[in-house]
């Protein structure tokens, strides 16, 4: 049996503490690994570690620090199948999402590559009489990153990249449930040519969350992960005067037009809502068609589309649709939840609650569900519920669909699908939410844009990748200078009025 224990200082090091959690196959439900749980103690020695290391990183310049950046973007292309064959095999994705998870994360360290345009001050000649004055964008220092499991190589590059790119060195500690890839990731940078010392990965639980938030070393501190946890996490750490950039839980809204083009729709929301058994912070989890004839025809299309859907391990291949949930927990929550919307009074028009696999039957497999006559009082709709189920929630009026996304206390993401290009203007325009799709189901933004979701989806004033995370990884100084002038006359130096 596998063990994953921690990276320190450019090399695995063994943990210390004796604790460890079980890295579950999802697809059989056994243990297949223990990943080591770190004490305080041992998160402080990795910090000590960074913190010695880091000034010169930071002193290296932007340029070098670019070109770490562009080896590893060759390093994620060359290692994408082993990659994606681990991540899957921890986390029970389809091989194609497994290589879309690393693909995203890829294109953020491609934009890293850029630091030193990023990084570039401000400059002002002649401010004042023989004065000039100019800002620089300084590193902070030692930085964490808290990784979640449903997306462990995009976030965790996510969340390095940009803070290295700095001169940061960084603490990453991934979630237990699938830590292999954040440490072959980690091995990767040291590969690439990123000096001992500056990317740390170490495993643990609350302890090691704990010991993170209340470290004086560390500067700041990024999260991804369910609201509960993002609050408390953007509380600690800004309470012990820390950044904090927390992104929580999300329930996406699709709005489905009377004009758009229905099958168009269908398709989105069968990718959105089932891809990756719903386990995405920017799934479909409520689709909102706008009138009756509107709302039958979605659900006439949706039906056939959900019942050919292929659940299956990644290992059956290439036409596999989506696979187990993360753990057995997991499993039992999506399953007493899809009970609740029966029992609140939910049309649950495909049922799957019995689904088995054959071969399988230990695993944590969850079919596809669909329900209609969804209400915003239901559990199900309120409830960010991670798993393959979509809600249907009719509306009369394009102003009910828009009251019902704004109204939500989650803004991460949304979608309208419609052929009206001023009511599209007026979405986008309009919606309290922070990533918005127009026809386009999934709107994660680029790695040159940023992402972040608002009300209870975000916590912080900075938003992942793109310019932002160039912001929140610096601080900026600003330097006002005077050089007095004058001329040499018989050997002495005679100043000016500087005033």
């Amino acid at each position: 049996m596998s063990e994953v224990h921690h990276f320190i200082d450019s090399k695995i090091t063994n943990g210390t503490s004796g604790r460890f959690a079980d890295i579950m196959n999802p697809a059989t439900g056994e243990v297949q690994g223990k990943v080591a749980l770190a004490s305080a103690a041992e998160l402080n020695c990795a910090v000590s570690i960074a913190a010695a290391a880091q000034p010169k990183w930071a002193a290296t310049n932007p340029q070098r620090r670019g070109r770490v950046m562009m080896a590893m973007v060759h390093l994620l292309n060359r290692d994408m199948d082993k990659l994606a064959q681990a991540l899957s095999k921890e986390h029970g994705k389809t091989l194609p999402d497994a290589k879309g998870d690393v693909q995203r994360g890829l294109e953020v360290i491609e934009y890293c590559i850029g630091a030193p345009e990023m990084l570039k001050g401000d400059y002002t000649d002649s401010a004042g009489p023989g004065i000039d004055m100019y800002s620089m964008k300084q590193a902070l220092g030692v930085t964490a990153a808290i990784a979640p499991f449903n997306f462990p190589a995009m976030i965790p590059l996510w969340q390095i990249g940009p803070a290295l790119a700095c001169g940061n060195a960084v603490i990453l500690k991934p979630s237990e449930r699938a830590p292999t890839v954040p440490m072959m990731l980690a091995q990767l940078f040291a590969e690439a040519g990123l000096p001992d010392g500056i990317l740390q990965v170490v495993n643990g639980d609350k302890e090691v969350v704990d010991a993170i938030l209340d470290n004086e070393t560390i500067q700041a501190v990024g999260f991804v992960g369910s609201t509960p946890i993002a609050q408390y996490i953007y509380s600690r750490a800004t309470a012990n005067g820390k950044r904090a950039q927390c992104f929580g839980g999300a329930k996406n809204h699709m709005i489905i037009m009377p004009d758009a083009d229905m099958d168009q729709a269908a398709d989105a929301i069968v990718g959105a809502g089932y891809g990756a058994a719903g386990e995405r912070c920017m799934a479909i989890s409520v689709a909102v068609p706008v009138g009756k004839e509107t709302a039958d025809k979605l659900i006439e299309k949706l039906v056939p589309r959900i019942e050919k859907l292929r659940v299956a391990p990644y290992t059956d291949g290439d036409d596999v649709d989506f696979g187990p949930v993360v753990t057995a927990a997991a499993k039992e929550n999506i399953l007493r939840l899809i009970d609740t919307g029966v029992e609140q009074g939910a049309t649950l028009v495909i049922d799957n609650r019995d689904f088995k696999l054959q071969g399988y039957e230990n695993g944590f497999f969850v079919g596809p569900h669909l329900f209609d006559n969804v209400t915003t009082d239901m559990d199900i709709y309120k409830t960010e519920i991670f798993g393959p189920v979509v809600c249907a929630l009719r509306a009369d009026t394009y102003e009910e669909a828009l009251g019902y996304a704004m109204d939500h206390e989650y803004g991460n993401g949304t979608a309208i699908f419609t052929r009206d290009g001023d009511t599209a203007r007026d979405f986008a325009h309009r919606i309290n939410v922070g990533m918005v799709g127009i026809n386009v189901p999934v709107p994660v933004p680029l790695a040159y844009h940023t992402f972040g979701g608002w009300k209870k989806s975000g916590f912080g004033d900075l938003n992942q990748h793109g310019p932002d995370a160039f912001k929140f990884f610096t601080r900026t100084k600003t330097v006002t200078s005077r050089w007095p002038s004058g001329l040499k006359e018989g050997g002495e130096f005679h100043f000016k009025a500087m005033d």
